[in-house]
């Protein structure tokens, strides 16, 4: 019987808002398309604002009767209260980090001088806005340590603005640059480098804007924005991405250009040599095929990781008197696995390959030659290992999926790695075992996927379990720590990551696999996973629950349509559900080059047979699903979770639930620590609601 000091447990059917229909609908190659709930996608109608509101309140109201919802969100907190430190980032005399006291909604920038210097402030995010939503990103040091940029997002949105601090007042500088997105800053002299697109007309605009002309500008300090130099524009070609960045010298600037709204995965270089007064870009590689990273420059000669005829990477040294692809000199060549990371620092060359998805790294000099292979403190993943030209050591931080992230120093002389302080968790992670298992998919393919759980866990099939995955963009999903996650597998909960093709876990032809036309790979692989699950005892389908954000929120999506009966719960997070029309918001034309266009024949014909909007069929019973987005979400706008939770909620027949929960003031992922663990306990309640489990800690 349900105490009298506790909620009353949800009960089903629920009634849900109704949501208008339009007579809407689109040819598409001679096909007629119904879109009966297109006006959703107007984010700031007053029509669409009620309606938020409507299906915020059915869904909190049903959320309210959940008897264990607080005390979870408790434990969540209880489990993420501890510090947290970034791996520090290096520039005589500083050294730069992030520190996390525990609950603070965003991390702390420290610096100290040197690697003993006491530390000191330099920003705190959380003092800027009342509601800890202010974020700070992409610190970049000038060349003498004496000035450093960063950049400002507010409400979780992605566009920025750029501040700049003098280091030996730790004042603001009064510069502002604003309407930057998808940018680095690029130091050269009094100045950077930055890119930007032209100021929208109001607020509205600004958040629907098609984000086209994409252009590029140097900012001189002491100056306003109005009177930054255009340095880069393309106006035939508006869908275009151009980013600059300058070598560790200040000698050169690297003009990047990218062509992903018409499909191309590539990138160009051009290359301006700043001592020349001036100077012109000079073409580096003209193509958009293939990808293309300058790492570093020895005098006139640029280091650049390429998948040019090397699909897992290699480095090459491109001159820029002779760059024709016949003068290029491989330096370190393609291996078996594919380059997860690749920096240079204190003269050498550190590099980071996935070895079934787990971190090898290898110290190579510049001429490619190998020194050694670096001995990480486990199985796991690694990153960092960046640093000046003259470093004597290099920073890397380590983690797993028991293992917290953890900062250790590498010295390049001995070869020696030395953790940096200690790590106290609130909570015992050794009682957790991590399996790889690798599974066989639809066509034969073999799919990794890591499982984690208490020890001792007895395969009966009646496990509560969570899969989870991504599948896209060449985006790999090693082991990681998540203290949230804990919160699950304390209670019994068996956690799987599963590694589909569409990432790079095994290099460019991984990815290429889960393209495209060939995007039915990513959902076979994922319910290969969950069959395979089932087959070994670990779970049911009535134990099942699938969850993925963004790319993976379209996965979950795609698996809820083609197999309405693989799992009792599904979490589609800030989804991708609209595949027709993906490319007509904000960014969405940046991703033809992984999923094709609506606009082709034949990329219609494929994005229908799987697209989540478009296949929802009425009738259907269908999992128990908690759809999660936010009102500031300018990347996967959430008009695409909008219209497939209207269809849903019009198809769906049966006792399950299906909601949606819109967060404000947040964008593409959580924009505060607070909003993380209130969003994480709502859709861990509504998970463990409909697997059966009752938490110990009630």
């Amino acid at each position: 019987m349900t105490s009298p000091l506790e909620p009353a447990r949800p009960t089903a059917p629920l009634t849900y808002p109704t949501t208008r229909t339009v007579d809407q609908a689109d040819e598409y190659h001679g096909t007629l398309i119904a879109d009966p709930f297109r006006w959703l996608e107007d984010d700031s109608s007053a029509e669409t604002t009620a309606w938020v509101a409507a299906q915020n309140r059915v869904t909190f109201g049903y959320l309210d009767q959940i008897p264990y919802r607080d005390a979870l969100r408790a434990r969540l907190t209880e489990l993420v209260d501890y510090p947290r430190y970034s791996a520090p980032v290096v520039k005589k005399p500083w050294h730069l980090f992030t520190k996390n006291d525990g609950l603070q909604n965003q991390a702390v920038y420290y610096v100290q001088e040197g690697a003993a210097g006491a530390p000191v402030v330099l920003i705190d995010p959380n003092a800027l806005s009342a509601d800890g939503t202010t974020r700070v990103a992409g610190l970049t040091f000038n060349k003498a340590g004496t000035r450093i940029a960063y950049m400002l997002s507010h409400a979780g949105s992605d566009w920025q603005q750029i501040r700049v601090i003098d280091m030996a007042t730790r004042e603001h500088l009064p510069d502002a640059v604003d309407w930057v997105k998808v940018s680095g800053i690029a130091w050269h002299g009094d100045g950077f480098f930055y890119s930007r697109y032209p100021a929208p007309d109001n607020a509205d605009a600004a958040f629907s804007s098609m984000n086209e002309d994409h252009q590029v500008y140097f900012h001189a300090l002491g100056t306003p924005q109005s009177a930054d130099r255009l340095v880069y524009r393309d106006r035939t070609n508006a869908q275009r991405f151009h980013t600059v960045g300058t070598t560790e010298d200040e000698r050169f600037a690297v003009l990047t250009v990218s062509d992903r709204g018409q499909g191309k995965d590539g990138n160009a270089l051009h290359v301006l040599d700043l001592s020349v007064p001036d100077g012109a870009f000079t073409p580096l590689w003209t193509t958009f095929d293939d990808q293309m990273d300058v790492l570093d420059n020895v005098g006139d000669q640029f280091l650049v990781l390429t998948n040019r005829h090397a699909p897992n990477q290699r480095v090459v040294r491109i001159d820029l008197a002779a760059s024709d692809e016949a003068n290029w000199v491989t330096v370190i060549a393609e291996r078996t696995e594919p380059v997860s990371g690749m920096s240079t620092a204190g003269g050498r060359l550190f590099a980071t390959y996935l070895k079934d998805v787990t971190t090898r790294a290898y110290v190579h000099t510049l001429d490619g030659r190998v020194e050694r292979e670096i001995t990480l403190p486990g199985i796991g993943t690694a990153g960092g290992f960046d640093g000046e030209h003259d470093a004597t050591s290099v920073y890397y931080s380590f983690t797993s999926f028991t293992a917290p992230i953890t900062v250790y120093r590498y010295d390049i002389a001995s070869g020696h790695s030395t953790q940096l302080r200690d790590v106290t968790l609130p909570f015992d992670p050794t009682q957790f075992d991590t399996t790889q298992v690798f599974v066989t998919s639809k066509d034969g393919t073999k799919v990794p996927a890591f499982i984690v759980a208490r020890k001792g866990l007895v395969l009966d099939g009646a496990n509560p379990t969570m899969l989870y995955a991504y599948g896209g963009f060449n985006v790999s999903l090693p082991p990681n720590f998540s203290a949230m996650r804990v919160a699950f597998l304390e209670q019994g909960g068996v956690y799987v990551q599963a590694n589909l093709r569409g990432g790079n876990e095994y290099g460019e032809a991984w990815h290429q696999a889960g393209m495209k036309e060939k995007k039915q790979n990513v959902f076979d692989d994922f319910v290969a996973v969950a069959e395979w699950l089932f087959a070994h005892g670990y779970t049911s389908s009535d134990k099942l629950a699938i969850a993925g954000g963004s790319n993976g929120g379209l996965l979950v999506g795609a698996i809820m349509t083609q197999r309405p009966t693989l799992a009792k719960v599904a979490l589609p997070a800030v989804g991708v559900m609209d595949m027709l029309r993906f490319h007509k918001f904000t960014i969405g034309w940046n991703w033809i080059a992984d999923y094709g266009s609506s606009d082709d024949a034949e990329g219609f014909r494929y994005l229908l047979a799987y697209s989540p909007l478009h296949n929802l069929t009425d009738g259907t019973a269908y999992p128990a699903t908690l759809i999660t987005t936010a009102d500031h979400d300018d990347r996967v706008v959430p008009a695409h979770s909008f219209k497939f939770a209207a269809r849903l909620q019009q198809a769906h027949r049966g006792p399950n639930p299906v909601l949606i929960r819109i967060e404000t003031q947040s964008g593409h992922g959580s924009s505060s620590l607070t909003k993380q663990i209130a969003e994480m306990a709502d859709e861990y309640a509504f998970m463990f609601e409909h697997l059966g489990m009752e938490p110990t800690w009630r």
